[in-house]
């Protein structure tokens, strides 16, 4: 069938789209606010255009996932930075009084977005994209023209985040100029970075080789409970008043300790994957950890959000074992040992 054909018809991309909406905000920052679904077509154009422009620009350039990695930082400093304005705004979320904040920057809530949005708005998401369209994991989704119409759109969402978000929860404020400078050079760096240095270099994950592969459950739990970590250190639980370790650690120990829970977290995937065993199951596992916790986070918040948290926990476990189910017959029908997704390939 020809590419263009293909291309016009394919599922893929809006399929990454909608997911990478889903698992950032729709099982996250819904539960506790349900009229974030009222924001659902910006949050499309945001997060499923940004996100989409990041994987097409990784694979066309022959990066891995070191590559998406470091762009799905740029991408957190274009949304929280220059869209949202939440690094430096003193008043927005809140973010100044529950972190370490210096030098004109929220430290604690920029670590704790780069995690998020890193792992839940471009990991998690083109993983479970690639379980689904598989002979499409290492190919372009988009055309040329395809390719700079999302980008349009993933700027045209950072200005929507701007001039609807934060006008409304932080009126007035706007980032210092210096500020916006410095975090469009990051941006830029860190797109030569990963587009350019990181291909051509073959940067490759160098852990030694597992030699026991741990059972999907273990993955699952392990997952969920580093992911639950990470978060409760850096944020309040639910994104109410209240930060669960209270006064147990200062705001710059928990930087530190978010931090080691992060690199341990991503030290034990790349290590886990390298097992003989690991499969698509491992994978699902790990993904389902990660929202399962990701959504449990946010139950505290209020009894509306426990109700709507757990349907959508019970809702992400019943369409992660379906994608198993449906992932077991095709491997049955065609074995494919050597699909391999970001978050777990070595390259």
């Amino acid at each position: 069938m020809n590419r263009s054909v293909n291309r016009r018809w394919n599922r893929a991309p809006w399929t990454l789209a909608l997911l990478t909406t889903v698992c950032a905000e729709l099982t996250f920052t819904a539960v506790a606010v349900p009229f974030t679904w009222l924001l659902v077509p910006l949050l499309m154009v945001m997060y499923g255009a940004g996100v989409l422009v990041l994987r097409e620009a990784t694979v066309r350039a022959g990066g891995t996932w070191p590559s998406l990695v470091l762009l799905g930082v740029a991408y957190q400093l274009a949304e929280d930075g220059l869209g949202l304005q939440a690094l430096t705004s003193p008043r927005m979320y809140g973010a100044a009084d529950w972190g370490f904040r210096a030098l004109g920057v929220n430290w604690t809530y920029w670590e704790s977005q780069i995690g998020v949005h890193v792992v839940l708005s471009v990991l998690v998401p083109i993983t479970i994209t690639d379980l689904l369209f598989p002979a499409q994991r290492d190919r372009p989704y988009l055309g040329n023209r395809g390719l700079a119409g999302a980008g349009a759109l993933a700027v045209l969402g950072v200005f929507g985040l701007r001039h609807l978000i934060s006008a409304t929860e932080d009126p007035g404020y706007r980032t210092p100029w210096g500020f916006t400078i410095l975090f469009l050079a990051l941006i830029a760096t860190l797109g030569v970075i990963a587009l350019v240095v990181l291909p051509r270099r073959g940067v490759t994950a160098r852990v030694r080789r597992a030699r026991n592969t741990p059972h999907p459950a273990l993955v699952g739990v392990v997952s969920g409970y580093l992911t639950m970590a990470f978060l409760t250190t850096l944020l309040p639980l639910g994104l109410g008043p209240t930060m669960l370790l209270g006064d147990l650690m200062s705001p710059a120990q928990k930087l530190v300790v978010g931090l080691m829970t992060a690199v341990a977290f991503g030290w034990l995937v790349l290590r886990w994957q390298t097992s003989p065993g690991w499969s698509d199951r491992h994978r699902i596992w790990l993904v389902g950890g990660i929202l399962v916790s990701h959504t449990a986070f946010m139950m505290p918040a209020s009894p509306t959000a426990a109700l709507v948290g757990s349907v959508a926990i019970v809702t992400q476990v019943y369409v992660l074992a379906r994608l198993a189910e449906h992932l077991q017959r095709r491997r049955a029908a065609a074995p494919d040992p050597g699909d391999e997704h970001p978050l777990s390939r070595p390259e």
